[in-house]
């Protein structure tokens, strides 16, 4: 049996005019995370870390920004087309660990189908999904609330 890590990070600013999508689920919220594709920090992350793992770069490698295929891309679409990597690979993933970095809003209303929506995608009952959340307790741009950012970690096994 093989064994690989992988960790992954993303952040994005927060602004008006745009919907808030975190793991794939849209969150109520005032203010919305600014990027080229959705700008889903958790997914972003996560698909940073699947690719790490893999040892192929990261997520802006394979789907870059300024590519018109990837404007308003959906990043659940986009963390498939990377899972499906994975398996190609001869891997599968064992579990997932996530931390949001968040002043606000409040995650624990979203988080069970967050992890149950990553669960779906790589194949994973919701027990080997963690998800966590955050404050930077007021401390630089996250803290005063001026964007958000997810920290990933996956462990990949092949038979």
């Amino acid at each position: 049996m093989s064994f690989r890590i992988g960790q992954g990070y993303d952040v994005h600013p927060l602004v008006s005019g745009r919907r808030l999508v975190l793991g794939g689920e849209e969150i109520p919220f005032a203010l919305g995370l600014d990027g080229f594709s959705d700008a889903d920090v958790v997914l972003h992350a996560l698909g940073d870390a699947l690719l790490g793992a893999l040892g192929q770069g990261d997520i802006g490698r394979h789907f870059p920004p300024g590519d018109a295929r990837w404007q308003d891309a959906d990043s659940v679409e986009l963390l498939r087309m990377i899972f499906a990597m994975v398996a190609r690979e001869g891997y599968r993933v064992v579990n997932c660990d996530i931390t949001v970095i968040a002043e606000a809003p409040k995650l624990a209303p979203f988080s069970e189908a967050i992890r149950e929506r990553i669960g779906q995608i790589l194949e994973l009952p919701v027990s080997d999904v963690s998800l966590k959340a955050t404050t930077h307790e007021g401390l630089g741009t996250l803290g005063r609330g001026e964007g958000i950012a997810a920290w990933a970690v996956v462990l990949l096994a092949s038979d």
